[in-house]
Order: C-alpha cells, then structure tokens, then sequence
C-alpha cells in the first residue's frame, strides 16, 4: 500500500487533522446538493478566500486553522442545506449563500452560535446546537460513518477504523471462518426475505464452480428509495470492504457494483474509491500481501426497474435482457 500500512495512514491523518482549529462541513449528499449545498460550499471558499483566512480545502495541502470539507448525507434532508462546525458540532440548517459570511465572522472568527440558523424543536422553545431530537434515538450501523467523513477521502475512512476488518479477513482468517463470524452476528438481507447473510455466503463457497463473483446490488428502483444511494455517496469504501470480506469468504477474486445511471454522485465516488484502493495497494493483486487478488468494477444500468431482482440484475451484468428466472438454482 505505497509502503504505508492501514496503522500508519491513520497516524498520517490524524496528525493532520489535528493542526487545525476547526472543520466547516458541508452536507453534500443528492438531497443537499439538489437544495444548493455545492453554492454554499463555493461561498465559503469565496469569503474565506477574500478575508484571507487561513484555510485549506484537503489534508494533502499546507496545515491551516480552518479546514473546509464536504460529507455524505447527514441525514436531516428536509433542513437542507446542513452545515456542521467541528469540534464543536455545530449543525446550522436551511443555510443559504448569504448567511456564510456571517457564520465565518461569528462562528469561526469568535466562537459564537448563529441562533436562527440552529434547529428548533417543535415540541418545546429549546434549540439545540449539538444534540437534535431527529438524531437522538437512532442507532447507525451502516450509515455510521454517512454524514461525518469525507467520502473522497480514503484515509478518512481508514482512520475510522476502514478496511482494518477487511485486512483481518485477508491475513487472519479462513473463508468459513469468515462465514462463521457472520453467522453468529445474524445480519440478514434488509430485503423482504431476510436471507441471513451467513448462510447465503456459505452456500456460494460450497458450490463447485472454480470462478465466483461478488455483485453488490444498488439499483434500487423502488420510488422515494435513497438507502443504498446514502451508503454508496457518503461511504463508498464502506461499500468496497463490504465486498473485500463476501470475497474472502466464497472465495472470489473480482465484484461488480451494479448502479443505476440515474446516481451519478454515487458513480462518481465509488469510481473514485475503486481507483483510490488500487492505487494503496488495497484492492487488485496480492491485498495486503495476503497473495490473493480481489478487484472491483461498476456497471451502470439502464434504469429498468425490475434490474433490481438478483437473477435479471446478473442477465443485465453479463450483457443480456434483465429478465428475471425461476429459481432454483439461486444465485
């Protein structure tokens, strides 16, 4: 991985990340884009740029006290756009290109709240700068990460403890101990079956074929549907560890991620995450100087809804009509 491991890259980041004072993070999943999060990005950039604040838009650039960066959806889309100040956490909501000026003043000049721009709880006159009601009961599981880091960064993602399971199932582990460990976890499928993913991975490692494939499905035709686009533009190498550990553990040594070309964002991400992993060393040849070899490619769809069921989605992977078989045989 250009001679670094997952340990060092962390260190690399958070050493970094620590030299500046603050991180202005602004939302930019489809919601907020689609409600102007990338005019609120530019005008922060533009004020910054005129009052000659010390700033920075990567971690690959000089240290500076103030960092500006983007996310993956923060949840909150009906508030869009979202603007989170960090450390202190900070979430200004319905941001518009003229507010930015004074939440630079303010905010990050002198450490003060814009109050307008907080959330108001409906059920009471508190407002709440840190903790929102919205977010409060909610356990994130695979949209932890969604929201809080940089998908276009991958030692972001590492730092966060990324690809550190992945590497475990490549140096420390068997296929079917990887297949026992999903077991006793009892994730399912979060489709109508609930298929357990154990079990689904095991059968796939049974059967006789030399070659086998993993294909993430994110085509997610159903209307008013944004699950899979969340994870796949907020946490793309979420996405592509996900696949790493199937692979390992039904022994296949190539994946497709099957989008629809209506997700452009999510397109261009994993694209880019895809590209960022083979050049660390973390996907194609020899990952992690286990000796096996694993690598990833998209395939757009077209948009037909029924591209969605597992068996048409393969047909249309392999260049034939998405039409759907009769099961058995499952893939």
């Amino acid at each position: 991985m250009n001679n670094l491991t997952l340990e060092e890259r962390k260190q690399r980041f958070d050493q970094k990340l620590a030299a500046f004072a603050d991180r202005v993070v602004i939302c930019a999943g489809t919601g907020c884009v689609a409600n102007g999060a990338l005019d609120i990005y530019a005008k922060f950039y533009e004020v910054m740029a005129e009052k000659q604040l010390d700033f920075s838009v990567s971690l690959q650039e000089e240290p500076a006290k103030h960092l500006l960066s983007s996310s993956g959806c923060q949840g909150f889309c009906q508030m869009s756009p979202l603007v989170t100040i960090y450390p202190s956490g900070v979430l200004y909501i319905k941001v518009k290109p003229e507010d930015v000026e004074e939440i630079i003043d303010r905010t990050l000049g002198k450490g003060e709240i814009v109050e307008r721009l907080l959330y108001q709880n409906p059920e009471g006159p508190a407002k709440y700068p840190q903790e929102i009601p919205f977010y409060k009961k909610q356990q994130r599981r695979s949209l932890d990460l969604c929201g809080r880091i940089d998908p276009c960064n991958m030692d972001e993602y590492i730092a966060s403890g990324g690809y550190e399971q992945a590497r475990r199932a490549y140096l420390e582990l068997s296929g079917a101990e990887v297949c026992d460990i999903m077991d006793k976890s009892g994730l399912r499928g979060r489709g109508g079956g609930g298929f357990p993913t154990g079990r689904k991975w095991r059968l796939a490692a049974e059967q006789p074929g030399p070659v086998k494939y993993v294909i993430c499905n994110g085509d997610e035709g159903d209307p008013g549907a944004f699950m899979d686009s969340c994870v796949m533009e907020g946490t793309p190498h979420g996405v592509l560890e996900g696949m790493m550990i199937a692979a390992r553990a039904i022994g296949a040594n190539y994946g497709y991620i099957y989008v629809r070309t209506e997700y452009p964002l999510a397109v261009k991400r994993l694209g880019q995450a895809i590209a960022d992993a083979r050049q660390a060393g973390i996907l194609g040849k020899n990952i992690f100087g286990s000796g096996l070899d694993f690598d990833i490619e998209i395939m757009e769809g077209a948009g037909a809804f029924v591209c969605g069921e597992e068996t048409a989605l393969i047909h249309s992977v392999e260049g034939k009509r998405g039409m759907p078989m009769p099961k058995p045989p499952y893939p």
